[in-house]
């Protein structure tokens, strides 16, 4: 495991990643993960060992256009320099798209404001082979303006305890705030677009599995304000698979497009 190191130096970074060979971001003594492959590459570069931290810690074959990570380091490469260096070290499927020195109080994970998580649904009556990584693949037919209304439901500040992930034993509050929830197609492909201050372990999968079920006409569009309310993880929908769910981007400021 890679050892901390002080400096005077806090570099972000800004990265993207295919999460699909990788057992999540969060390094493990037994799996291969986005954060060892990318701290033991900027040790190559800097000379040095690095611990990073994350803004999130995606799961097992979850993706991410903007996940955001932070280092101390005494090293001297120019920041501007971090991502063409990483370039002949990192493997394809994890890019640094932009790097730069920040204050020293600056935190990956508790500078954050707010988060934009992007789940992809495939809507097909046949699966399409370039899509089984990146989105959930589903072939009965979707009532996209009901999981548009039961999406409505989530805004704002709830207790979200029926859709955190089950047998979680770390205290966590539940409580979260939703900025802004949407639903949206193009021919057969649906997102669904969330953006709240932060989110729990398999919370954005677990609204999604819901909205499905409402999609398919399994439950009411009502019945997701009946399920934050009794915060009962057993009476929600499915935990969505894993690689339908990008995350979008990380916010730094008091404002941010989800606030709007």
């Amino acid at each position: 495991m890679a050892k901390a190191v002080s400096g005077n130096r806090n570099i972000k970074l800004t990265i993207a990643y295919d999460g699909t060979a990788y057992h999540g971001f969060q390094r493990q003594s037994n799996a291969i993960t986005v954060q060892q492959i990318l701290e033991d590459k900027l040790a190559r570069i800097f000379q040095s060992p690095i611990t990073v931290n994350g803004s999130a810690r995606t799961d097992t074959g979850v993706h991410a256009y903007g996940q955001v990570v932070n280092f101390l380091t005494a090293g001297t490469i120019p920041a501007e320099r971090i991502a063409v260096a990483s370039r002949g070290l990192l493997p394809r499927d994890i890019v640094i798209l932009a790097a730069e020195d920040v204050e020293l109080d600056f935190h990956a994970r508790i500078s954050a404001t707010g988060k934009l998580y992007v789940y992809r649904i495939h809507r097909s009556a046949l699966a399409d082979p370039f899509l089984r990584n990146y989105a959930w693949h589903i072939t009965s037919p979707l009532d996209v303006a009901a999981m548009q209304e039961a999406a409505q439901v989530i805004i704002g500040t709830h207790d979200f305890s029926a859709f955190r992930g089950a047998n979680i034993t770390q205290v966590v509050s539940p409580v979260r705030t939703i900025f802004k929830a949407e639903m949206s197609q193009d021919r057969d492909r649906l997102e669904f677009r969330v953006w709240g201050n932060g989110f729990l372990y398999h919370m954005v999968r677990n609204l999604v599995g819901t909205l499905v079920d409402i999609g398919r006409g399994r439950r009411s569009s009502s019945d997701m304000g009946i399920l934050l309310a009794g915060k009962d993880r057993s009476k929600a929908g499915m935990t969505a698979p894993a690689q339908g769910l990008y995350l979008q981007e990380v916010f730094y400021n008091s404002t941010h497009p989800g606030m709007c």
